[in-house]
């Protein structure tokens, strides 16, 4: 389970993750080790449309924004 977190309702606004039932939802320093842990990077770090396939690998990320790098 995630730990508390101070600004969690504040983080949980803006939080761009479709999987609204993680505990970890709207803490945002569980969620980021969470993913990491796992060679992954949390939805947030995501366009919409990429974020809602839930492949959160970092080639996901790297083909997501490789446009930006040309």
């Amino acid at each position: 389970m995630a730990g508390s977190c101070a600004n969690k309702p504040r983080n949980t606004q803006f939080c761009a993750c479709t999987y609204t039932g993680c505990d970890k939802r709207g803490v945002c320093c569980d969620c980021l080790q969470y993913h990491l842990k796992s060679q992954q990077l949390p939805g947030c770090c995501f366009p919409p449309a990429a974020e809602k396939t839930y492949d959160r690998s970092f080639k996901k990320f790297v083909e997501t924004y490789k446009h930006l790098l040309d």
